[in-house]
């Protein structure tokens, strides 16, 4: 019987959490009931990861809260967590998750 040094397996995956990994801008699109705390519990899902936003707006419709924010320097496998945990967020009706370069038509410049 071999010994375990000698045994060598390739990767059966891709690393998709690897540092190497292309990273992008993300827009990320939510809706939610207008429950005072919603802003909050989803500010605090970013904070929480040690993400800071380039932007965030939110408004209200009726009982509705529309929500946008802008976030750099994640990968695509990053932001699609992110989205699914923000799903699981109580009162979150939807999360729509873009590519920013693609979502605001071109490049995107910081304003200020």
């Amino acid at each position: 019987m071999p010994s375990f040094e000698t045994v060598a397996t390739a990767p059966t995956r891709a690393d998709v959490w690897h540092t190497a990994n292309a990273h992008c801008r993300v827009q990320f699109q939510l809706q939610g009931e207008a429950e005072p705390d919603l802003p909050c519990r989803v500010l605090n899902l970013f904070a929480l990861q040690g993400l800071t936003l380039e932007a965030a707006q939110i408004q209200r419709h009726d009982d509705l809260l529309s929500m946008e924010v802008l976030l750099g320097g994640l990968s695509w496998h990053r932001a699609q967590v992110l989205a699914e945990k923000l799903r699981n967020l109580i009162s979150i009706c939807s999360v729509d998750v873009q590519d920013a370069e693609i979502a605001l038509g071109g490049p995107v410049q910081a304003v200020g």
